[in-house]
């Protein structure tokens, strides 16, 4: 089991880390809502509980709780600029299909 980051997010994360002046990493989850069914949660983590799955690349570390963990498995994350548009893409080889505006997805 594995999550990964591209040189973009991660340095993108360290940013924000630094920006925010606190934190150990960021946290990624899946949470049920939107016209697929999930769609995926980032926040930042100060404490990892004894639950939670660290993994590290790139010199940031990525927490998920066992349960997101299922639906992640196997992600790259990832930071694009398309237009004027920019965000973190995940590119999740577990989605069968997205809703039309790709907000959420099933597995």
């Amino acid at each position: 089991m594995a999550i990964t980051l591209t040189e973009k997010a991660a340095d993108r994360i360290k940013g924000f880390l630094a920006r925010r002046g606190k934190g150990i990493g960021l946290r990624l989850a899946v949470k049920t809502t939107g016209c697929s069914g999930m769609a995926y949660v980032m926040e930042y983590v100060d404490a990892v509980e004894d639950s939670d799955v660290v993994f590290e690349d790139m010199g940031v570390k990525v927490i998920i709780d066992p349960k997101s963990l299922v639906y992640l498995d196997g992600t790259e994350l990832d930071f694009a600029r398309e237009g004027l548009n920019e965000g973190f893409k995940f590119n999740n080889p577990n989605v069968k299909d997205m809703c039309g505006c790709g907000e959420s997805f099933n597995v």
